[in-house]
């Protein structure tokens, strides 16, 4: 007998096909006889959505007068149930006969063609039913091949709805319907609209769902799609943000390419991807790869930028606001040097760039979408790798024998794996004995780390993404997860489907709000009045957690005093939310049983980003909802590895594991565990610091490892500076970025998709990464070059492996004690783990006592503070940045991605259409927005998102590149920049008569 439910739920017992089964009450006889080891065909039918048995393929018998559905009927007590029977049979056999009536032949079946794996005309074999051709066939229902990436073929759809559901009910995108009466009945997308014109998001949920050929994926750069089994599959993870999506890449051996990928059951992701990990994975077969080391030619100095974008794109901005030298110190033009055709260490010249050479001054060129290969590789000159590392450790060792430790820094990537992380902080802190290293976490949640460490001594988060499930009450803040963490929405929209009270808070109305049962769109800047305020109203109503906060809290009272002068009404006076909704959030929030706080840049990227932070661990812990199921704090980590960087100690006031760089006992252990003895007693500087002081002569020697901070930090212009004075710069990358530019040696890098090695995620998931393709050229493993260059430091390296460090890094890191290659497995495992062999790992952290010397959270009160720099008349509008789906960062790797290029190809400023329409703006005109330290130009997107008052633009584009105009002003305890803040002006650009070139006044005006 099976039995398929816990012994204390509520059972029914039936007989299915003779066999006694008992099942919880409520399951549906398909889930019973499945348990029962007894095998039921569907096609309509996928258990992760809600049944709607529309197909009719799992009828059963259970002695009524007609079949059942047995994906949809519940188990009964007592119930007798036939599946299989000459009627039944007879029933599925006719039903396949009428559905493959209208379906294209086998040999031009859109899937069967590819992937060969059409469930339909699998049941057909099956059943031994064929197409007749002497029942009535169709006119044709059409095709939509507008998508850049799905293939839709109306006539090979059967109407499962698999589509609709897989979008509704997995990633909650609510894009797909039906239209249509009768045999014109089809999958519509929105109203009616093609694929490429609906708010379909590319995510391919789709596809993976279609059992026919109705929706496929169309192939990538003409490399085929094939069966499975033709391919190679390699199981990995997603290269894109930090929730780490499981992922199989197939791969066509033959042409050294992936062909396609397919999510994979992991605890965290569930399957799912987004448009980039599903189809963003081309980037790494870019001709612009790099592929041989590259020298700065003699001639190419003095040092600067080399293009004209990177010279100076916005030359009459910058000449207007006094601000920047348009050729960063000493650049040359590359059609002055004379050299011929220069370095050839990419694929292939000028990519995308190529077109957009200056014709001659007095021209100023529209910038392209990606750096200019032409322009710049004239000024190198290729090498080996023998002479390239030898002049990379001659040259820094030179700059710190001169300058000492404080002369030399390196920036990190969270890209690159945990091993690599911390080999490279090894390199800086033992080969220069200084603890300038930092990467992209600056950038990014520096404050809320800061934050959490002070609040609960851990800056990690305390449960995972996919708790929501558990909670009662979600708040979503400063985060638009929809883009940023598409997976993760998916888990907060169907927790809400399911009864969790979604709270949204942020300035922009985006895809979330529409998905939340409160929507709060408070000013920008305005967080800690918002927070203060709803705590203000818990404290009032009495909906604090006496217990917790006497047994688990410390400095309980000075917060109470503080947001006691933060009622709902002077909250809404600073936030412009409106005080009944300020009260209904602190109901919702207090009243309930277990909430968690998920919060994004839009709470971090802001110069009291370390004080909204604070605000939000009051939040939970004057509620409670810490360390327990459904309640807890979690900062959505950006990039793939940001978590397991920042482990790993790339970061310059802690080694890894958050073990901090000023403390003497922490040094002598790393001095014992590394066998050196004279390691930097100070904490360094941070990235932005960095900048700084290089533009002051401090920092003069710098290793870059997968970073451009030229497009990613605050005020290009500044950086712009802060690069050609340096003495010497290596940068070590796959592609020729802004920042290269400025480089003396440019050291060909691997991609993510070319080597082994470890990944953590945003839930502290560490996972393996495992190579998928060879490093183009000769390119190689960063890993390997770290230690390279580390030996001709004198440090002696031996590594063999990724595995090798990984042994040396657990040793260092309790976080990580007991991980091993060997137990991580396909799916990864959560840290802490005690028992990684027979556990995930630990969901739920800081059950009985908080990381800090106490044990206690230690409560920080917080007083709003305005924005340093706020609009005026010259400046009337407030700027926010930030990413959108289809892209990444500064795009070296999207926009390198056919798929993700495609969909969204272009700059744009999204403001709120009565503020375009005032400024005589209409969706599509360009625009040209400045502010007090640059200009850009791009175009207008008429956005109800945007509130009035406030624009928006993506910082993935170079040709409008969004730092041009941000803010350096820091977070003083975090030290992030106000990437979320600046003012700025919006005004029309006019278009030029017919002939002129566009800028063609401006930059007569910049050069004159």
């Amino acid at each position: 007998m099976a039995v398929t439910a816990d012994e204390r739920t509520q059972t029914v017992t039936l007989t299915i096909d003779g066999h006694e089964v008992t099942a919880a009450e409520g399951t549906t006889i398909w889930a019973a006889a499945k348990a029962a080891g007894i095998d039921v065909p569907v096609l309509c039918h996928d258990e992760r959505y809600d049944p709607v048995g529309v197909c009719r393929m799992c009828v059963v018998d259970v002695g009524a007068p007609a079949f059942a559905a047995s994906c949809v009927r519940a188990c009964e007590n007592g119930m007798q149930v036939t599946t299989t029977s000459p009627e039944l049979e007879q029933s599925r056999a006719t039903l396949l006969e009428l559905l493959l009536a209208d379906q294209p032949d086998r040999e031009r079946d859109p899937k069967q063609s590819t992937t060969a794996d059409n469930e339909l005309l699998a049941l057909a074999d099956r059943y031994d039913v064929t197409k007749e051709s002497g029942l009535p066939v169709g006119s044709g229902r059409g095709t939509d091949t507008s998508s850049p990436v799905i293939s839709v073929d109306h006539d090979a759809c059967i109407l499962c709805d698999r589509c609709v559901r897989a979008c509704d009910d997995i990633q909650g995108n609510d894009v797909i319907g039906r239209s249509g009466k009768g045999y014109g009945t089809r999958i519509a997308f929105d109203l009616n609209d093609l694929m490429a014109d609906s708010s379909c998001v590319s995510c391919g949920e789709c596809v993976a769902a279609c059992p026919t050929g109705a929706l496929t994926n169309k192939p990538i750069h003409d490399v085929p799609i094939r069966p499975r089994v033709e391919l190679d599959a390699v199981n990995t993870v997603c290269p894109y943000c930090g929730v780490g999506c499981a992922l199989t890449y197939y791969v066509d051996r033959d042409r050294g390419a992936i062909a396609y990928a397919d999510g994979r059951e992991q605890p965290g992701s569930h399957g799912r991807l987004c448009v980039k990990g599903r189809y963003g994975w081309d980037y790494a077969a870019s001709p612009q790869r790099l592929t041989v080391p590259l020298i700065r030619r003699d001639e190419s100095y003095p040092k600067g930028a080399l293009s004209a974008d990177v010279r100076g794109e916005m030359a009459h901005a910058e000449l207007e606001n006094g601000g920047a030298d348009r050729n960063g110190g000493a650049g040359r033009n590359a059609g002055a040097s004379g050299n011929g055709a220069g370095a050839s260490g990419y694929g292939s010249a000028g990519g995308k760039g190529s077109a957009n050479n200056a014709k001659g001054k007095g021209e100023r060129r529209k910038p392209g979408g990606l750096v200019n290969y032409a322009e710049v590789l004239p000024h190198f000159r290729e090498a080996t790798w023998e002479e390239a590392l030898d002049l990379v450790a001659r040259r820094l060792t030179e700059v710190y024998e001169r300058g000492g430790p404080a002369a030399i820094a390196g920036f990190g990537s969270a890209k690159c794996s945990n091993e690599e992380a911390y080999l490279f902080q090894k390199l800086i802190r033992t080969g220069f004995h200084t603890n300038n290293v930092d990467h992209c976490t600056r950038l990014c949640h520096a404050s809320s780390v800061f934050a959490l460490f002070e609040g609960i001594g851990s800056g990690a988060v305390s449960t995972t993404f996919g708790d929501v499930v558990n909670a009662e009450v979600a708040i979503v803040t400063g985060s638009n997860s929809t883009a940023n963490h598409p997976v993760a929405s998916t888990f907060f929209k169907q927790a809400r489907r399911n009864g969790t009270t979604i709270i949204y808070v942020d300035p922009r109305a985006d895809k979330m709000a529409y998905h939340a049962d409160i929507y709060c769109q408070l000013k920008p800047g305005t967080d800690v009045a918002f927070y203060n305020g709803v705590m203000h109203e818990v404290i009032r109503l009495d909906l604090v957690d006496h217990d917790f906060i006497a047994s688990r809290t410390s400095n309980y009272e000075a917060v109470r005093t503080t947001v006691a002068d933060y009622p709902p009404e002077r909250a809404e006076q600073i936030t412009g939310v409106p005080a009944d909704t300020i009260r209904r959030v602190a109901r919702a929030w207090g009243g309930a049983r277990a909430g968690i706080i998920f919060w994004g840049m839009g709470i971090s990227q802001h110069t009291t980003g370390t004080d909204n932070a604070r605000c939000l661990i009051a939040m939970c812990a004057i509620t409670g909802n810490v360390g327990k199921q459904g309640a807890g704090l979690h900062p959505l980590r950006g990039q793939n590895n940001v978590q397991g960087a920042s482990d790993m100690g790339l970061i310059p006031m802690y080694y890894p594991n958050y073990q901090k760089a000023d403390d003497p006992d922490v040094k002598a252990k790393f001095e014992a565990a590394w066998g050196i003895s004279d390691l930097d007693p100070a904490k360094g500087l941070t990235t932005t610091e960095i900048i700084a002081s290089a533009l002051a002569g401090g920092v003069r020697g710098m290793y870059m490892l997968g970073e451009n901070p030229f497009l990613s930090d605050p005020n290009i212009n500044k950086v712009r500076k802060a690069l050609s004075k340096l003495e010497f710069l290596v940068v070590q990358d796959i592609f020729l970025t802004e920042t290269a530019e400025f480089a003396d040696v440019i050291l060909p890098a691997s991609s993510y998709l070319e080597k082994d090695g470890t990944y953590t995620n945003t839930d502290r998931r560490v996972q393996l990464g495992r190579k998928v393709l060879d490093t183009p050229g000769q390119a190689r493993v960063d890993w390997e070059v770290v230690q390279d260059i580390a030996n001709r430091l004198g440090l002696s390296w031996h590594y063999d492996s990724p595995r090798e460090v990984f042994e040396e890094m657990v040793s260092v890191i309790p976080s990580y004690k007991n991980l091993s290659y060997d137990n991580l497995g396909l799916t990864g495992k959560l840290y802490p783990n005690p028992d990684p062999e027979r556990s995930d790992g630990t969901v739920v952290m800081f059950g009985e006592k908080f990381n800090t010397n106490d044990g206690l959270a230690h409560l920080v009160p917080a007083q709003w503070l305005p924005a340093r720099e706020l609009p005026d008349e010259d400046y009337p509008f407030v700027l926010n940045t930030g990413r959108m789906l289809e892209h990444w960062h500064t795009g070296s790797m999207t926009r390198r991605s056919y798929a993700l290029d495609a969909i969204a190809p272009k700059a744009q400023v999204y403001m709120h259409p009565e503020d375009a329409a005032a400024l005589g703006l209409v969706d599509g005109d360009m625009a040209r927005v400045s502010s007090r330290r640059g200009t850009i130009e791009l175009a207008v997107k008429a956005s109800y998102a945007e509130a009035r008052g406030n624009c928006f633009i993506p910082f993935h584009f170079r040709e409008a590149a969004a730092n041009l105009l941000t803010t350096d002003e820091m977070d003083p305890l975090g030290k992030i920049p106000e990437y979320k803040f600046c003012a700025v002006r919006v005004v029309r650009v006019e278009q030029p008569p017919q002939g002129e070139v566009a800028g063609e006044v401006d930059a007569a005006r910049a050069d004159g």
